[in-house]
């Protein structure tokens, strides 16, 4: 009696386990701390199921003159005009329900100007810290950053 009463826990264990650390694709959305500390950053899901992401705070949203930080590393000319604040730099995630993270997406790097590959995750059990990896080609290669989950927008 014993090794069945066992062998049921067992498998209820084996059964269950799995959903105690399932990752639901709306988990990624909300507001987020890049690295540096310097910008905050929403994740939406648009009305076409896709991820995306806006900066909606800066650390120091103005030039020393008082004017909006620009995009002025752009390389298209006329978006060199916009503000960072604002920019939409995730674009165009989808949830893969098998490996847990969310794929075939971008990421714009207001800084330098560039737009890379990108993918996103959690590590098991944590959705606290959103890992971010950009890179170029092959995933292998690239630059991998944390971002930290904030509960607002920063003011």
């Amino acid at each position: 009696m014993k090794a069945k009463f066992l062998f049921i826990a067992l498998l209820l264990v084996a059964f269950f386990t799995p959903d105690l650390f399932a990752q639901d694709a709306d988990d990624v959305l909300g507001y987020w701390l890049t690295q540096e500390g310097d910008s905050q950053v929403k994740i939406f899901k648009a009305k076409n199921g896709k991820y995306y992401g806006n900066i909606k705070w800066l650390d120091e949203p103005n030039e020393e003159d008082g004017t909006p930080k620009l995009d002025d590393d752009n390389p298209d000319p006329e978006l060199q005009k916009k503000p960072v604040l604002g920019l939409q730099i995730l674009k165009g995630f989808k949830f893969d329900s098998k490996d847990k993270e969310w794929v075939d997406g971008t990421i714009y790097d207001p800084k330098n100007g560039k737009t890379y590959k990108c993918f996103i995750w959690f590590e098991e059990g944590n959705d606290v810290t959103l890992h971010v990896k950009g890179f170029i080609g092959f995933s292998l290669l690239g630059r991998e950053v944390e971002w930290t989950r904030e509960e607002k927008l920063r003011e």
